[in-house]
């Protein structure tokens, strides 16, 4: 039963690494970035509770229809929109108009983008959001954490106690024989 479990951790450490370097590391080597998707407003593009994988790319390159995440003038949260315009302002750059596909109205800003390049929304995994955003919470992070730290202890303890019995009983047997042959000479 002890190989048995501690088969089925061992896989189950293998496929939470596995996950967690498709999710996290691979899209950052290939130059993406990640956003947890907290709102409606792109239903049914971009749905809520998902991370949202953007690709990073020249500002040049941003065409209307495109999907891009940004943070919007007088705010410090990202937000994910699609553009649906595009204006200069009076030194040449882009200006953008922006609006969320499930709103009926569009974005009451206008976006200058601060650098040369943008996030702009290549794929989503649905739900996943809601899944990192309660790893933020402290007693899930302290769950995650504690609960196989336990199951290690205890596999440890088992097979230590179970190691340590077999140990004494082989003992105990050599014991016996010594005795018994001590007894027939």
């Amino acid at each position: 039963m002890s190989r048995v479990v501690s088969w089925a951790f061992t896989l189950l450490t293998a496929f939470a690494i596995g996950v967690a370097l498709l999710l996290i590391v691979i899209p950052m080597v290939f130059g993406y970035e990640r956003y947890v998707i907290t709102g409606g407003s792109m239903e049914p593009t971009v749905h809520k509770g998902a991370v949202a994988f953007d690709k990073v790319v020249p500002v040049a390159d941003l065409r209307v229809g495109d999907v891009i995440t940004f943070v919007p003038p007088e705010s410090s949260s990202p937000v994910t929109h699609r553009i649906t315009g595009v204006t200069r302002d009076e030194l040449g750059r882009p200006v953008y108009s922006t609006q969320g596909d499930a709103n009926e109205h569009p974005d009451p800003w206008q976006v200058s983008l601060p650098g040369p390049s943008q996030a702009r929304y290549s794929f989503q995994i649905p739900y996943l959001g809601y899944v990192l955003a309660a790893l933020t919470l402290r007693p899930v992070r302290l769950l995650v954490l504690a609960v196989p730290a336990l199951l290690i202890g205890v596999s440890l303890l088992v097979s230590v106690w179970r190691e340590a019995v077999s140990e004494a009983r082989r003992e105990r047997e050599a014991t016996l024989r010594l005795e018994t042959v001590e007894a027939e000479e």
